[in-house]
């Protein structure tokens, strides 16, 4: 058991650490607008591929149609409702990486940049719970649910950090509030295989099927609008590109 929480731990720690990842290249470098909007549509491929084979057939699997159709949905209202209320303080565009300057960045001395973190926050409990829930069967993490988490939070710590520091805040606040989501992200991980072990199939499958309507309500509410607007034409063969990625990984990993 102990080895497992450890490993819970450590995998939403590499899923959180994106965002500390992307704020050390938004405080240092520029990167290429459709650069990252590319990754973000594969990042969204990959997204709906870990909640289509991974996440909802173990749900389904584990509780049958009634836990994983009630958790799917309850997921996704507790996010929206969520994600209303971070909206409204200047998190809205919080995966935004620039395209838009007036959207994804915030005025100097507003508290949008925090107002991301939070949101950030937000986005990933439910992938970090469904990381460490992923281990309680015994076998090995989900490489495609965790390459998914880790590419959806590149560009969240890259707009995020980007605010903040037009905001006038120092690195030490930016890579402290980014650095201490992401031992959160491996904190919540940890929490997620503990409080769940040992527990009915079909709470476990509930738990699962949350966090995937929570990560694909995210989906369509953050990340594929950033990616259509800054790849165009080309976001949908992006993301499909990482879609059939993942899928050809679950299946080679099953």
């Amino acid at each position: 058991m102990t080895s497992g929480v450890i490993a819970a731990g450590f995998w939403g720690l590499v899923g959180g650490s994106a965002l500390l990842l992307g704020a050390m290249i938004a405080y240092w470098i520029a990167l290429p607008q459709r650069l990252i909007a590319a990754i973000m549509a594969v990042g969204s491929g990959v997204l709906i591929s870990a909640v289509a084979f991974d996440l909802m057939d173990e749900a389904f699997r584990r509780g049958g149609f009634d836990a994983t159709a009630s958790g799917f949905l309850g997921g996704a209202i507790v996010y929206t409702a969520a994600n209303i209320m971070v909206s409204s303080r200047g998190a809205r565009h919080r995966k935004r990486s620039g395209s838009n300057p007036a959207e994804s960045q915030p005025a100097a001395g507003d508290d949008s940049g925090l107002a991301i973190a939070i949101g950030a926050l937000l986005d990933g409990i439910p992938e970090s719970v469904v990381i460490g829930v992923s281990l309680l069967a015994g076998g090995g993490v989900s490489i495609v649910t965790v390459a998914a988490v880790f590419l959806s939070n590149i560009p969240e710590g890259l707009s995020s950090a980007a605010g903040m520091k037009k905001a006038g805040r120092g690195a030490g606040y930016i890579f402290g509030v980014w650095g201490g989501i992401a031992l959160l992200s491996g904190l919540a991980a940890m929490i997620g295989n503990v409080a769940l072990a040992g527990s009915s199939p079909d709470l476990i499958a509930a738990v699962t099927a949350i966090a995937a309507g929570a990560i694909l309500a995210m989906l369509v509410d953050t990340m594929i609008p950033e990616a259509t607007e800054s790849a165009h034409n080309y976001s949908g063969l992006i993301a499909v590109t990482g879609f059939l990625l993942a899928f050809v990984l679950t299946k080679l990993g099953g």
